[in-house]
Parts: structure tokens; C-alpha cells; sequence
């Protein structure tokens, strides 16, 4: 089974706001492209992904990602998170009524594409399906078969919520990368022990110079 994968962006300069102790305003704009850079070629290169698609109003953003091999949806409802994935995951079944739709998060820096796949083999089992991300609390990945109906519920506590929503918890071990994003600067630490992705590696080795 092969999944398509939505991924949602803000624009960068609002992008990554709770980073403000750790990159300033000047920076945070790059550190959050990278992120994003990085989590989309690992998704292009997992072999359970079929194709990835960015929902983003970010002119800079979509042509940098677009060159790394994401199809790049303009954010037409412009109304948040869960709206900004519905919209993408609707675009996909408008051209393909059958596919697999998966929301991802765009700052998971560290991931890696064979736990990406762990990760979608072990959700092809269910009809909805969210991986928690490492504090328990919010959500990294959101699955959705063939005919089962998205619903994302991102947000604060968004574990929770999806859990209400029916969407059943994934525990797969050895998936770390999948599940650490990036909002803090003690995550960015986290992730950075992991091993990001090179544009993040970069960006964050500016960051360090700055400081």
C-alpha cells in the first residue's frame, strides 16, 4: 500500500513562533523552510509514499519544496490547520477517489524514510490511524485508508482529540524520528541528537554561529 502524503505549511515568517527563545526572528524563517525541506525529501525517498503534497501560501516555501518533488496546493480556505489538510487531502481524492491520505508534520527534521514506512504499514491496518508525538501530547501523523473519511484534529491536544475522534493510536517501536517535531528549542536540541537532515544541519549551525 502506498500513501499520499499532505503536508501542511504556514507562511514562514509566522511559522515556528514558540522558537522565539532560540532563533530569533531573523532566523526563524530558514530554520523553518528547513525543517520542511528535510521532512519532505525523506517522505519523496519513503517507499510507502506514492506522492507528497504541501498546502502552503509561501511563495518561497512552495518553489523550494516543489524542486525537492512535493506537488504544492495553494492554502485556498486559509482557515487553519485542520482546514488547510482537508482541502489537501480533498485535492488528492478529487483526481484519485481511492487514495490513501495521510496528514504529516512539516518539522520533523530527523525523519528517516524507512521509519516513515514502518510507521504507514503498520496504519494501512486500521481505517484511521495517528502516531503521538514524543511528549505524548499532540500528533505527528494522521492516516486515513481507501472510503474511511480524514477528519483531522491538529491542535492543542490533538492526541487527545483524535482519540475521540476514533482514529486509532499506533504504537510502533523504533520510530522516533517520525514522532519528534520541532517547537521548542529543547526539541530542536532533541532532534539535532537524532540527526537531522542537511538543510536543517545547516540552518542550525548558523543559528549557533549567530548566538
Amino acid at each position: 500500500m502506498q500513501w499520499t502524503l499532505v503536508i501542511p505549511l504556514k507562511p514562514l515568517v509566522r511559522a515556528k513562533s514558540r522558537l522565539s527563545d532560540t532563533a530569533g526572528d531573523a532566523v526563524r524563517p530558514a530554520l523553518a523552510l528547513a525543517f520542511a525541506q528535510d521532512t519532505v525529501a525523506a517522505a519523496v525517498a519513503c517507499r510507502a509514499v506514492r506522492d507528497v503534497v504541501v498546502v502552503t501560501d509561501d511563495a518561497v516555501a512552495g518553489r523550494e519544496l516543489a524542486r525537492i518533488g512535493a506537488r504544492v496546493l495553494p492554502d485556498t480556505p486559509a482557515a487553519g490547520l485542520n482546514a488547510a489538510l482537508a482541502h489537501g487531502a480533498s485535492s488528492v481524492r478529487a483526481d484519485r477517489a481511492d487514495a490513501h491520505v495521510a496528514a504529516l508534520n512539516a518539522d520533523l527534521p530527523a525523519l528517516r524514510p524507512a521509519e516513515l514506512a514502518r510507521v504507514l504499514n503498520a496504519a494501512a491496518q486500521f481505517p484511521r490511524a495517528f502516531l503521538p508525538d514524543t511528549a505524548g501530547i499532540g500528533t505527528t501523523l494522521l492516516s486515513a485508508r481507501s472510503g474511511s473519511e480524514f477528519r483531522p484534529c491538529f491542535g492543542t491536544d490533538s492526541r487527545a482529540r483524535h482519540l475521540a475522534s476514533g482514529a486509532v493510536e499506533l504504537t510502533v517501536d523504533g520510530v522516533v524520528s517520525v514522532r519528534q517535531d520541532v517547537d521548542t528549542g529543547d526539541d530542536l536540541r532533541a532532534a539535532l541528537a537524532l540527526g537531522v537532515g542537511p538543510r536543517t544541519a545547516a540552518a542550525a549551525a548558523r543559528l549557533l554561529i549567530a548566538d
